[in-house]
């Protein structure tokens, strides 16, 4: 099966008409025709109801579209994952971390070690499902993840059960928010004897935030006071939510303190809030001589620091 033919099918499914669809995919009609018929061909099956006005699709067409998608989108992957190996040398590192992440500890903690030492980076600020960080890492896709770690994260298990390195190079903040009033008193408050059900910007089961979240709400909220209003994979979007006053949600203290100082945002609750471990993952297999050096100058650095104990749940 040609992968030309995947694409011509998903732009007649999007123009529902031969002709733009074959302007679209820049070909002839007729020779756009003769592809999409042997699309057909190929899988056995007439795809296209080519007797309705607009086209449309047979039931075994709308099966094939779906599944066309996903084959075109993990081609797609495919090719950046080879491309971004094919072009990895000695002297690049490759990183992988949440945009949050990006915008804070990687820019504090990191990107002055990788200057310093001369050292090119090739990072990938990506919106992945938590597994598909430790994915990424067991299949060399890339050499590090920085990622937050807590007690109640399960997805890290597969890289501690296979003995890979890591660093903590911080503890953040995991705090609940709320926009404030005029007054700057918090807009929403857990009022004791309260019916009313407080509105929650929540985190998508995707999101490696998601099980501290609800590790925080089963310790120490009845399910009744919470209402989700949103759901959102990344912290930055959960934040830009929160400051648009449609509820309060979790973040972590380095990705709102600036709105806290400057009175922007509120803390609902301190005693809803717990600590997050930044850390840095490798495998210990990968040898490249540059992240050797960069791991070596993150050690050395924490020991110039204040040393960090690790969290227990013992201590939340």
């Amino acid at each position: 099966m040609d992968i030309i033919w995947l694409r011509d099918f998903e732009a007649l499914v999007a123009c529902k008409n031969f002709s733009r669809a074959a302007e679209e995919r820049n070909v002839s009609q007729p020779a756009f025709s003769r592809r999409i018929r042997a699309l057909e061909n190929e899988i056995g099956v007439r795809l296209i109801n080519r007797e309705t006005l607009p086209l449309a699709l047979t039931p075994a067409g709308e099966v094939f579209l779906s599944q066309a998608r996903i084959m075109l989108r993990t081609f797609e992957e495919t090719i950046e994952r080879c491309q971004t190996i094919d072009a990895a040398s000695e002297n690049v590192i490759r990183f992988a971390t949440s945009q949050s992440l990006y915008m804070t500890h990687y820019k504090n903690l990191i990107a002055p070690l990788v200057r310093k030492g001369g050292v090119d980076t090739d990072l990938n600020s990506t919106s992945w499902a938590a597994d598909q960080f430790v994915s990424a890492l067991q299949q060399s896709y890339c050499d590090v993840i920085l990622t937050y770690w807590h007690p109640s994260m399960d997805f890290l298990g597969p890289l501690e059960v296979a003995n890979f390195e890591h660093v903590t190079l911080s503890v953040d903040r995991f705090v609940p928010v709320c926009r404030t009033k005029t007054s700057g008193e918090p807009e929403f408050q857990f009022k004791t004897g309260s019916k009313d059900a407080m509105p929650l910007l929540s985190y998508g089961a995707v999101s490696a935030l998601r099980a501290v979240q609800d590790f925080i709400v089963e310790q120490a909220i009845t399910p009744q006071k919470l209402l989700v209003v949103n759901q959102n994979a990344l912290a930055n979007s959960v934040k830009a939510m929160i400051l648009e006053g449609f509820g309060m949600g979790w973040l972590p203290l380095s990705l709102c303190k600036n709105e806290l100082d400057v009175g922007q945002l509120a803390i609902v609750d301190e005693r809803l809030a717990t600590d997050l471990e930044v850390r840095i993952y490798r495998d210990p297999k990968n040898r490249k001589g540059t992240l050797d050096g960069l791991w070596t100058q993150l050690c050395h650095d924490l020991t110039s620091r204040t040393v960090i104990p690790p969290i227990t749940k013992a201590q939340l």
